[in-house]
C-alpha cells in the first residue's frame, strides 16, 4: 500500500487507527456501568451518598425551623400579620426522616452483611485445592478429607435443626386440635 494513503486513512476520523479507540472507550464505559450497578447495591457506598443529602436536608430542616419560628415570633408580637406565607416545617421534617430511614437500611445491611461473611469464614475458613492446578498449593487450604468431615458436621447440623423444627411443628398442631374423651 502506497505510504502516502495510509497516512490519509490514519488522519482520517473513520479510519483504521480509530476503530481501536473507539472499542476501548465503549470497554471503559461498560466498566464504569457495572461499577456504578455494583456501587448501588455496596450498602457502604450507599450509605456514604446518603450522608452529605442528609446534612443538607438537617440544614433546610434547621432554617425553615428558625424562619418559622421568626415568623411565629412577629405574629405572637403583634408586629405582623399572618398573611405571608411560610415554608411548610413538616414536608421538611418527613424527608429528613425519610433519609434517616434509608440510612438505618443501609447500616442494617452492611451489618447482616459482614455477619454472613463472619458466619461464612468461621464455618468454612479455608479453601480446598483444585484438581485443575495442583501445582500451587496453597498452605492455608485443607485435604479433601478434611472438607468432607466439614461437610458431614453441616450436613447432620440440618438434619437436627430440620428434626427440631418437624418436632416443634407437631407438638403445636397436637396442642391445637382439641383432645377428645377417651
Amino acid at each position: 500500500m502506497d505510504p502516502a494513503k495510509m497516512a490519509s486513512q490514519q488522519q482520517q476520523p473513520g479510519g483504521p487507527m480509530s476503530q481501536p479507540g473507539l472499542q476501548q472507550s465503549a470497554s471503559l464505559q461498560q466498566q464504569q456501568q457495572q461499577l456504578s450497578q455494583q456501587q448501588d447495591f455496596d450498602p457502604v457506598h450507599r450509605f456514604k451518598m446518603l450522608i452529605p443529602q442528609l446534612k443538607e436536608s438537617l440544614q433546610n430542616l434547621m432554617k425553615i425551623a428558625s424562619l418559622n419560628l421568626a415568623h411565629n415570633t412577629t405574629i405572637d408580637n403583634g408586629i405582623k400579620s399572618s398573611d405571608t406565607s411560610v415554608q411548610r416545617f413538616d414536608k421538611s421534617l418527613e424527608e429528613f426522616y425519610a433519609l434517616c430511614d434509608q440510612l438505618e437500611l443501609c447500616l442494617r445491611l452492611a451489618y447482616e452483611c459482614l455477619s454472613q461473611s463472619i458466619d461464612s469464614a468461621k464455618h468454612s475458613p479455608n479453601l480446598v485445592p483444585t484438581a485443575t492446578k495442583p501445582d500451587t498449593v496453597q498452605t492455608e487450604s485443607m485435604s479433601y478429607a478434611q472438607y468432607l468431615g466439614m461437610i458431614k458436621s453441616q450436613i447432620s447440623c440440618a438434619k437436627d435443626i430440620h428434626n427440631a423444627l418437624l418436632e416443634c411443628s407437631k407438638k403445636i398442631a397436637g396442642k391445637g386440635q382439641p383432645q377428645g374423651i377417651m
